[in-house]
Formats: C-alpha cells, structure tokens, sequence
C-alpha cells in the first residue's frame, strides 16, 4: 500500500491529512512527519501503517495534554486522571459508542510530559501556595489539604509551607477585611474562620486587632 498524498489540514496548519492508496487514513503534525519519515510514494505494510497509526493518535494526545499542562500547573495526580478519561469508551454526536485511546499510548504521552519537565508535583505545589487565594487569603491547614487531595506528598508540603512567606496572621487579616461586613457577629465570623482551618487562638487575635 501506497501513500498516495499528502495534504495540510485546513483546521490546524501543524496537521496533515495522509492519504493511503487515494484514500484518507490517518494524519500526523508536522514534527511526526518529518521524524518518520513519511512521504509520498513510500509504501507500507498494514502493520506498519497500523503502527503509524498509533502514531497518529499519540501525537493527538500529546497535543491535548500539553495545552491542558500550559492552562496551569498540575500536579501528577491530576494529569493521570486526564489521560485516564481519554481510554475510557465514548459516545460520539449521533451516540455511536467510540473506544477510548489505548492505555499504552496514554503512558507514553504521561511518561513524555514529565521527560520534557511539564508535570512536577514540587513545581506544581509551589504554583498552588503562592497562587491560591492569594488576594482573599486561604490558611495553612487548607492549603496543605488541597494539596494531599492532589496527590503531593506531605514531604514536599511540608518544605514549600515552611518555605513561603504567606502565614496564616496576615491570611485571616485578608478574609476579615472582605468578610467582616457579612459575618458582623464575632461568633459567626469566628466560625466562619475556623471552618477555613484557621487555629482558634490566631482567630481570637485577629479579631481582636480588628474591633
């Protein structure tokens, strides 16, 4: 078999369409193209174009992955997650039930983003404390549950929260100044505190300074 064209795609210029005997069969980005080689007037085996397949949607997912790593830090935990949904079965628009993407090409994708530095559960912790509420303010006790439910261990934690300059007195100070016309009840704002994990005697204090 024959690879008889190939054409850009119209949609995504770092695309092309591969067309197998005049007709479509799969396409690969730019990059792909080039790094194996493929042109018009090789011929292929239907295992090999299979393989070149497989090919095609690791370049797919790899895409996605990436623009979902770039949106914002994750930490390793949330990435497998997001591969993991790719492989399961889904519906398509006329409710057609498709396949999911193989397991084996989802690892690869993962294994790829941590080789080129783009999932790092310390670089990603880091990014959560420095950036989580940092206007509305957050305390300690919360932040390290956010990053446990993520998936990053209590050592990193523990290193990064004794590393930042955030603490937990300015932090309530933050909240007062924006709660305090809702909650104009001690007790109802010192619950409302406690529930953000604040520490009662931190809580007593910061009120104290406020009235």
């Amino acid at each position: 078999m024959k690879i008889s064209s190939i054409t850009s795609q119209k949609r995504d210029n770092n695309r092309v369409n591969i067309l197998v005997d005049g007709k479509y069969r799969f396409s690969l980005d730019t990059y792909q193209l080039v790094e194996l080689g493929v042109k018009t007037g090789n011929e292929y085996s239907e295992e090999e174009l299979i393989a070149l397949e497989q090919e095609s949607q690791f370049g797919k997912i790899y895409s996605r992955a990436l623009e979902y790593c770039l949106m914002r830090p994750h930490s390793v935990r949330e990435v497998q997650q997001y591969l993991y949904k790719k492989t399961r079965p889904k519906r398509d628009k006329s409710g057609e039930l498709r396949p999911g993407i193989a397991p084996e090409i989802t690892s690869r994708v993962f294994e790829r983003l941590i080789e080129k530095g783009y999932v790092d559960d310390n670089k990603f912790a880091r990014f959560w404390i420095e950036n989580r509420f940092v206007n509305k303010g957050v305390s300690k006790r919360k932040l390290r549950s956010e990053l446990i439910t993520k998936g990053i261990n209590s050592t990193i934690i523990n290193q990064l929260l004794s590393e930042t300059e955030r603490n937990d007195t300015d932090e309530i100070q933050k909240i007062i100044s924006k709660k305090r016309s809702h909650y104009p009840d001690d007790k109802k704002l010192t619950a409302y505190l406690a529930r953000l994990g604040f520490d009662y005697d931190e809580i007593k204090s910061a009120i104290n300074r406020k009235s």
